[in-house]
């Protein structure tokens, strides 16, 4: 079943067209990826930033003019919008890339957002990152190329993974190891979950996850 999705357009690098919206999604621009919607003839549903990677401030009233100083980064204020309307999946494209901090500051509101109930997705060059909290994630057997785990708070607690070319079971995930890199799909349905704590995840663009 396709869920409502929030997609944010940041200012990072992009590598591919943005996915077609369909009914019922929302699609922000957070300040220099509308310039990059805007090379697709895609109208955002709103435009929002401080504008200092754009340069100028877009005229129309769908647009939030946030002040250069503040607390969160333009594309964690879209993501704010964007649950504010109801959006718990947010697909973030321009979220890697450029600067190393605001694509590590990236990574933290995909964390944040999975520990609110929800889902974000980085789309990088050929990987997507993304997050899980006290949960589980399935992945259909088309799924192939390596998938890696990683724990984002200090450890992630009864970690597991099945259906992959190696297996964990009820597993505890230190942040200081590597422990979780590069296992590989096998062409069977596949999960990673854990019981407590929070997991990134990172698997090739394409990857199928199943939704119960």
């Amino acid at each position: 079943m396709k869920r409502a999705t929030c997609y944010i357009i940041a200012a990072g690098e992009h590598y591919s067209a943005p996915s077609e919206p369909d009914s019922g999604d929302m699609v922000i621009a957070a300040d220099g990826g509308y310039d990059y919607l805007c090379g697709f003839n895609i109208k955002p549903d709103l435009i929002i930033g401080d504008f200092d990677s754009l340069g100028l401030v877009p005229s129309g009233s769908s647009v939030i003019k946030l002040p250069a100083v503040k607390d969160n980064t333009d594309t964690e204020a879209a993501i704010e919008e964007g649950w504010r309307r109801g959006y718990k999946r947010f697909v973030i494209y321009g979220g890697t890339g450029g600067r190393m901090d605001h694509t590590m500051a990236n990574i933290q509101c995909i964390a944040g957002i999975a520990k609110r109930g929800g889902r974000g997705f980085l789309i990088s060059r050929d990987s997507v990152i993304t997050a899980i909290c006290n949960d589980t994630v399935k992945f259909s057997p088309e799924s192939s190329g390596f998938i890696s785990v990683f724990s984002h708070g200090e450890e992630a607690v009864g970690v597991t993974e099945k259906g992959l070319k190696y297996h964990l079971s009820n597993a505890l995930l230190p942040n200081t190891v590597s422990l979780g890199v590069s296992n590989e799909f096998t062409g069977v349905e596949s999960l990673v979950s854990v019981k407590e704590g929070t997991l990134l995840i990172i698997y090739p663009i394409g990857t199928e996850e199943i939704y119960d």
